[in-house]
């Protein structure tokens, strides 16, 4: 009698055991260290798997100025570039990155990797100017500044050959909603971080932002389509227009296997200094002629969105919040439980705010790399992976 409870009661535990393991939908496997070095400051990365299984990761590489004594990071330096390293299981990583791109006026800024379903790669970013007191005083205004950057807008660029090399594409549009001028004085050209998305007719899909008012330093967001590789760009209607106590920014893309468009949008609040606000999430039904946006419930700076084998999207955001670190959800195939969508945190360990910025790739099998920057104690700002499984 009492050998037949306990394998009752066996039985019942791994029923429960594999019950659980069915629902716990992301498995993480390893955290990995894709590129760091004591002398730079590496942030806001891209990642793309090649045709071939090689992985890709393109970054930002500044230099880390605590070196020299200065007392803190800054986002923004002359002398940063955009580097890429490669890496056929993931997990070991080129040791010398290869350098992709450097804007003849100034910084360049986060690389945006996108690969065409022909194998081509565009790469958006865009660029900012250092410039003098006495320069900017005769300048035509507004300028969009940062600290002492000036920002020179958005630009691509094309790689055939893998990423072995690249060319530079006309300069993207300037949009009417943006109200600020190059150093050049010329029409801001289109900007923003967030992934592109190339849909299921071959156009592709770009959220760039538009500083409405320089002087609060606010944003709303707008759809640019392309029909030609990114060769030339079509201005469609706002995503998210700004309102009194929200801006929109850092935007992701994403087509539905039902062909809506949904964006992932970054958003800063008067209220919440912007580490505190909600992520939102915006949607068109009608090809990308308009959209509704609402809050997504929780917080993310800023997002990814990937598609998955069967047609679920992997969810992927930093969390700028303690405990600091990376989180993600798996959404059904047209984004519409994100509100109930399970939060599975695969990092916590993050030294403060200064983290995030996540990108994903599918690997083989049911896994998938997340890649972002990340520190650790508020040490070196490195480009980090976490392998998952999702089940």
């Amino acid at each position: 009698m009492k050998k037949t409870v306990i394998l009752a009661t066996l039985a019942a535990t791994l029923t429960q055991a594999q019950a659980q393991a069915q629902t716990e939908t992301i498995k993480k496997i390893k955290d990995v260290v894709i590129y760091e070095d004591s002398k730079f400051y590496c942030a806001f990365p891209s990642v793309v798997k090649r045709p071939d299984g090689e992985l890709l990761v393109a970054f930002r590489r500044a230099p880390e100025v605590r070196v020299w004594g200065e007392a803190r990071w800054t986002h923004a330096h002359p002398n940063a570039y955009q580097m890429i390293v490669r890496s056929t299981d993931g997990e070991t990583w080129t040791k010398i990155p290869e350098p992709m791109y450097a804007h003849p006026f100034g910084e360049s800024g986060e690389p945006n990797l996108l690969q065409l379903r022909d194998g081509t790669l565009l790469s958006t970013g865009y660029g900012w100017a250092f410039i003098k007191p006495n320069g900017i005083a005769t300048l035509k205004k507004p300028l969009f500044h940062h600290g002492d950057a000036t920002l020179l807008g958005g630009y691509l660029i094309r790689s055939t050959d893998g990423g072995k090399s690249w060319q530079e594409l006309p300069s993207p549009p300037h949009i009417a909603p943006e109200a600020c001028y190059s150093p050049f004085g010329d029409k801001l050209p289109a900007y923003n971080r967030g992934a592109l998305f190339e849909g299921k007719s071959g156009r592709i899909f770009w959220a760039v932002a538009a500083m409405e008012d320089a002087a609060a330093i606010k944003t709303s967001v707008h759809l640019l389509t392309s029909d030609d590789k990114g060769l030339t760009w079509t201005y469609q209607c706002p995503i998210a227009a700004v309102t009194d106590d929200v801006s929109f920014n850092e935007t992701s893309m994403y087509e539905t296997p039902k062909g809506d468009l949904v964006a992932f949008l970054r958003t800063d609040t008067k209220t919440s200094n912007s580490m505190g606000a909600q992520a939102h999430i915006a949607r068109s039904t009608d090809g990308g002629k308009s959209f509704t946006c609402e809050p997504m419930g929780f917080m993310g700076h800023p997002l990814h969105a990937l598609r998955l084998p069967d047609n679920r999207v992997l969810l992927t955001y930093g969390y700028r919040l303690p405990p600091f670190g990376i989180r993600a959800r798996v959404l059904n195939a047209e984004c519409t439980d994100f509100a109930t969508a399970k939060e599975f945190v695969l990092r916590d360990d993050g030294g403060n705010l200064d983290l995030g910025y996540t990108w994903s790739a599918l690997m083989e099998g049911n896994r998938a790399l997340v890649v972002y920057y990340f520190n650790k104690s508020d040490g070196l700002r490195h480009i980090a992976g976490t392998i998952i499984e999702v089940n």
